[in-house]
């Protein structure tokens, strides 16, 4: 056989080859954008699942601020006797127990969110043994009024890093 006898199938193939082609570039597009579909309707279904859970977080780690601001600590956590060293022991407790208690909360927050709320919690700490360790704060009422004296006017710590969670849940939004 010679290329003569050969080229009219040569020639009837080419409108088959690009039929073909162009139903495989079609059907490609179409898979490609069912799967595009499928994966935004699949991610849609778990913002609406995971939404909740990261709102119950954010008013978990909001509480967890408030409890530790030392406005409402000293108020809540009253001492037993005028111990300085048992009352401070007792406050740095109950700042500990309330972040063990919230610990796992950190996988909803961005880590920026959960560092300021790290860095408040340490930063009230460090106040309260800092001030326990002033000579002029003998006696656990007088801690607590020098806490509360430092504060007046001020921004806590906790005020701190709640402005920051009230930040994180509008770009929720």
């Amino acid at each position: 056989m010679d290329f003569q006898t050969l080229l009219p199938y040569f020639i009837s193939l080419i409108p088959a080859i690009i039929v073909g082609v162009i139903a495989y570039l079609f059907f490609k597009k179409h898979t490609e954008n069912e799967e595009s579909r499928r994966n935004f309707l699949i991610s849609k279904e778990a913002q609406a699942t995971s939404l909740p859970l990261r709102l119950q977080a954010f008013e978990r780690i909001a509480l967890f601020l408030e409890r530790i601001d030392p406005n409402s600590l000293l108020i809540r956590v009253k001492p037993r006797d005028s111990n300085l060293s048992n009352y401070e022991t007792e406050l740095i407790n109950s700042i500990e127990k309330e972040f063990e208690h919230n610990l796992t909360q950190q996988i909803y927050l961005s880590a920026e969110s959960w560092n300021a709320v790290k860095t408040s919690k340490n930063a009230t700490i460090q106040l309260i043994r800092q001030t326990s360790m002033n000579e002029k704060v003998e006696t656990s009422d007088k801690l607590r009024e020098a806490i509360l004296n430092h504060f007046m006017g001020n921004i806590t710590p906790s005020q701190k890093a709640l402005t920051l969670i009230k930040a994180e849940i509008v770009k929720l939004f």
